[in-house]
């Protein structure tokens, strides 16, 4: 990957070793947090939840709006 220096003229970025790049995915891995049993299943309730939400208030407006085309349509024809 390049990096553009300030006189424009792309500077190419260090190298790493393959053994050196490992170690590094190992520690930025080290650095992971999964989340409990239990918040993965009240963020999967929350999920479910605003997922039922919002497809019932795009139910009602999709039948708002579509009441109103077929009533436009009913006064043009």
């Amino acid at each position: 990957m390049a990096i553009e220096s300030k006189a424009g003229e792309k500077a190419k970025a260090p190298r790493v070793s393959v053994g050196e790049f490992v170690r590094q995915v190992r520690a930025e891995a080290a650095k992971i947090v999964w989340p409990t049993t239990s918040d993965t299943i009240r963020m999967t309730i929350m999920v479910l939840i605003m997922t039922t939400l919002l497809s019932l208030f795009f139910l009602g407006v999709d039948k708002i709006l579509g009441g109103i085309v077929q009533f436009l349509l009913g006064l043009a024809g």
